[in-house]
């Protein structure tokens, strides 16, 4: 089993919670990570921080596009990222915060993340804007299930909105037809690209004193995550 908490921040002591029996008929939005779910302003001002760049990607990607029918589909997944990001910035707004201050200190990590995540063309970023953003949406739907209730629903509408995601794999089963040689080539970035996300998802968590009860609420979601990133991978023709 992964251990996903080599540095454990101390916490008081708590009793170690217990985990509900699952069963054939959970699904992704019924499991979540709200043991390990950070502060309210925190969740928010990382998963805010996160939707930019994945906008600032998919931004960058209608400019390198190769044609006006590409442009105008990634323009209008941008579109509905930036809502995401809004909606999240609205929700900072609530708490009497600014959105800004709250996202800085999340700033410098994911910055360096899509730094590291550019791609070298533009087949590439596309990949990396589709398979970042499924990952983290869903990730922080989990992660959503600490948060006050109120919030955690506005949050998962938020995140499960329409982002586009057909119409991304669309352009690039387009592209693979076209020229079959990008697929081993994809099917490698996207291995790639799924460690550094689950890194950037592990970084979100916050560690309880009990580091055995973590990860046996952890290991189930993180391979069901996993599993969805396969599907996406599949969904291309890309092996995962």
């Amino acid at each position: 089993m992964v251990n996903w908490f080599p540095f454990k921040r101390r916490r008081k002591p708590s009793a170690a919670p217990k985990l509900r029996a699952r069963t054939d008929s959970d699904n992704l939005t019924r499991v979540d990570l709200g043991e390990l779910t950070p502060d309210l302003p925190t969740f928010l001002g990382r998963a805010a921080y996160a939707q930019l760049v994945i906008f600032e990607g998919l931004s960058e990607a209608v400019s390198s596009a190769p044609s006006a029918d590409a442009k105008h589909v990634l323009g209008r997944v941008a579109a509905l990222s930036l809502e995401k990001h809004r909606a999240l910035t609205a929700e900072i707004e609530k708490i009497g915060l600014e959105p800004g201050a709250v996202m800085q200190p999340f700033a410098p990590s994911m910055d360096a993340f899509r730094a590291s995540t550019l791609g070298t063309d533009w087949f590439e970023a596309l990949v990396t804007s589709h398979i970042t953003a499924g990952f983290l949406d869903e990730f922080f739907v989990r992660l959503a299930g600490g948060l006050p209730a109120d919030v955690t629903a506005r949050v998962t509408a938020a995140l499960q909105a329409n982002a586009g995601a057909p119409e991304v794999a669309g352009l690039l089963r387009e592209a693979i037809d076209e020229n079959p040689k990008l697929a081993s080539r994809l099917a490698l970035w996207g291995r790639r690209l799924l460690g550094d996300t689950m890194l950037v998802a592990r970084g979100s968590l916050v560690a309880s004193t009990n580091s055995a009860s973590d990860e046996a609420r952890i290991e189930p979601v993180f391979t069901e995550l996993v599993a969805a990133h396969t599907r996406r991978m599949d969904a291309l023709g890309l092996t995962a």
